[in-house]
């Protein structure tokens, strides 16, 4: 019976990757997909219909939309109807520490690849619903090493990225400093080939 399962609600713009995790899940017997959406629009017309819900199964990318957008209207409407806000599982192609970040600091309980395995997928569901954060362990390898990236960063990289993280250009941080715009320019290299990041927008999650 539904009600004895975990009620899963599926957020991803692809139809085939939706069948494929509808299916998984609902094939181990402990899973009721009771809403699919392949927009923001159209999860919130679903959730609606289909709340409460335990679980959202979100992607980052739908279409030219965030998908982390969803989750701040989630926890307004749970709020509004003094609900529990159901745990957001987010399942991308993304791997990358930058999104990962964005999507935990956006409020999302777990994070794993669609590369995952049924078991994978199953015991990412079963942390977040204890309330507890989950990432995958492979991703998380990722993470740390951008982390220990970090504390190689000189002084002056560390003053730098503070400021480009204050969405400050290199004109303006090399005025702030009182530095050549060669330099900072030279700083920002070394923080992308520490880091292994390649977009400017991708430094604010360090």
């Amino acid at each position: 019976m539904t009600k004895d399962k975990i009620k899963v609600l599926l957020i991803d713009d692809h139809p085939l990757t939706r069948r494929g995790l509808a299916s998984c899940l609902t094939d181990t017997g402990r899973c009721a997909i009771v809403g699919e959406a392949p927009s923001l629009e159209g999860a919130r017309r679903v959730m609606e219909l289909h709340f409460p819900v335990d679980v959202v199964i979100l992607d980052i990318s739908l279409g030219e939309e965030n998908g982390l957008d969803f989750i701040g209207h989630l926890k307004k409407y749970c709020e509004l109807r003094k609900a529990k806000i159901p745990a957001v599982l987010v399942c991308s192609v993304y791997e990358d520490p930058f999104r990962i970040r964005s999507a935990m600091d956006s409020g999302a309980m777990g994070y794993v690849p669609k590369s995952a395995s049924e078991k994978e997928l199953l015991q990412a569901i079963d942390t977040v619903m204890r309330g507890e954060l989950f990432i995958d362990p492979r991703l998380e390898i990722k993470i740390n090493a951008q982390t220990d990236a970090y504390a190689k960063f000189t002084k002056r990289e560390r003053d730098v990225l503070a400021l480009v993280k204050q969405n400050y250009d290199n004109p303006r941080i090399a005025a702030a400093l009182s530095l050549g715009l060669h330099t900072v320019e030279n700083h920002i290299s070394h923080i992308y080939f520490k880091t292994g990041l390649t977009k400017r927008e991708e430094l604010g999650s360090l």
